[in-house]
């Protein structure tokens, strides 16, 4: 089966613009603080937003590979779905509100919310990736390289640049055009 071109650009562009929000970021840290607002952190953080909007094509492109023929299969993989976006979407509304003072003051995101999104995301996808590994269409370090890279991201925001690249590698094989053929999980 192959996979969409959405997919297999999301996989491989995602984790590059990752690497270069963190790196920006970096960058910008080196004097001691982050000048919000400043040239690299706003190219940063429309590069973290380009990456988000990607990783949601992502989640949606794995859903669709999995071929789910029991109930609590095919549930666990359309509540991880929703959850990852619901997660991509806070991701987004916190990246729009750290671009737009404005948009942050006039629709800001609750704190729960906030805290919550990056987890919904991150477990979403990681059960999403763990399914299609299953049913043998991604191999099974994949999942594990995508949940380093996103511990990386707990750990210490300064370590985006080395998650990113944990991530480009656990996401690869989904830009490879062609998977093994389904099988039901």
């Amino acid at each position: 089966m192959t996979t969409s071109p959405l997919l297999r650009a999301g996989a491989l562009a995602a984790p590059v613009l990752l690497f270069g929000y963190g790196s920006l970021r970096l960058i910008d840290g080196l004097d001691g603080h982050r000048d919000k607002g400043g040239l690299l952190w706003n190219a940063g953080h429309v590069m973290f937003f380009a990456a988000m909007l990607l990783l949601g094509a992502v989640v949606v492109g794995v859903r669709r590979l999995l071929r789910c023929d029991d109930f609590g299969n095919r549930l666990a993989a359309n509540l991880a779905t929703v959850a990852a976006l619901a997660g991509t979407a806070a991701f987004l509304w916190v990246i729009a509100g750290d671009l737009s003072s404005s948009f942050a003051v006039a629709a800001p995101l609750p704190d729960p919310v906030q805290v919550a999104g990056p987890a919904l995301f991150q477990l979403g996808m990681l059960v999403l990736l763990v399914q299609l590994a299953r049913a043998r269409r991604l191999p099974a370090w994949s999942p594990v390289a995508v949940l380093f890279a996103f511990l990386m991201i707990a750990v210490n925001l300064d370590l985006i640049p080395l998650a990113a690249i944990l991530l480009f590698a656990g996401l690869l094989p989904l830009a490879g055009g062609r998977l093994p053929r389904p099988r039901a999980v």
